[in-house]
């Protein structure tokens, strides 16, 4: 297990003990007991914790540690130990931990405003906690949301950012309904349609053909040829389409139907 290497001068508090401790409720408590005074020095500091390293010192002199990151500055000592716990698994105490350490390897000055929740709904909700339970859990790269960006290709109206990052207030158009789930990169699919130009009335993915009950379309989109002559020319006609089981696909034909296009799906559901 890699142990952090942490500069002397950082808040740190240390825990030695009589016996060695191995319960995962004694690990618990020591954990609690650390993390309530550090945050009093944290306080005393005008910080908060952005990352907290807890090492515990076996009695054959084997170091085990885990690390937990907050998504803003923070000093609740109830959240902050219930975030290192989720990870207390990951410590083999061996034959017993004679030593304790948390520090706050990462703070900053600690300011009381909230951040806005993902829902703006006029009233500020602070999810921060929410968000770094999820991150514990899942890991921080599989945590995120998604912002708009302004593009008429679907693939490029959107980009991954941080839970908690600010953003200027753009939205997506309310007039173009848009799938629930993007497929990247759109599948291609076997569809025949009646004639040139209209949505398929079958189409084959993955093996299973779905017959076409309703649809509407198309929305022609076009290539953004002032970012690259490679698009120049480039034409999507998309269609919404529910198949006789209720099932909502979004397919586009790559060309028009005499220059050979090709069809592809690109979205599921409809949100």
């Amino acid at each position: 297990m890699l142990v952090p290497l942490i500069p002397k001068e950082v808040p740190r508090m240390t825990l030695k003990f009589a016996e060695p401790i191995s319960t995962p409720d004694d690990l618990q408590r020591v954990m609690a007991l650390l993390c309530e005074k550090l945050m009093i020095d944290l306080g005393a500091r005008g910080v908060g914790a952005r990352r907290l390293d807890m090492v515990f010192q076996r009695v054959d002199n084997i170091s085990q540690a885990l690390r937990i990151g907050t998504s803003k500055p923070n000093r609740d000592t109830k959240h902050l130990t219930k975030l290192l716990a989720e990870r207390l698994v990951l410590i083999d105490p061996g034959f017993g931990i004679e030593e304790a350490t948390l520090t706050a390897s990462w703070v900053e000055a600690l300011t009381e405003r909230q951040t806005v929740g993902v829902a703006e709904t006029g009233s500020e909700v602070d999810v921060s906690q929410l968000v770094d339970t999820l991150r514990v859990r899942l890991g921080n790269e599989r945590v995120f949301r998604l912002t708009p960006v302004e593009s008429d290709i679907p693939e490029r109206s959107m980009r991954r950012v941080a839970p908690l990052f600010r953003t200027d207030g753009a939205t997506w158009p309310s007039d173009l309904p848009r799938p629930a789930r993007l497929l990247s990169p759109p599948e291609e699919v076997h569809a025949v349609a009646e004639i040139p130009d209209s949505p398929p009335r079958f189409f084959v993915w993955r093996k299973i053909r779905h017959r076409i009950a309703r649809a509407d379309g198309p929305e022609r989109i076009l290539g953004e040829w002032w970012l690259s002559d490679k698009e120049i020319g480039l034409q999507r006609d998309y269609y919404r389409v529910e198949n006789e089981t209720g099932e909502r696909f979004w397919l586009f034909r790559d060309a028009p139907a005499e220059s050979g296009g090709r069809w592809w799906l690109h979205g599921l559901g409809e949100a």
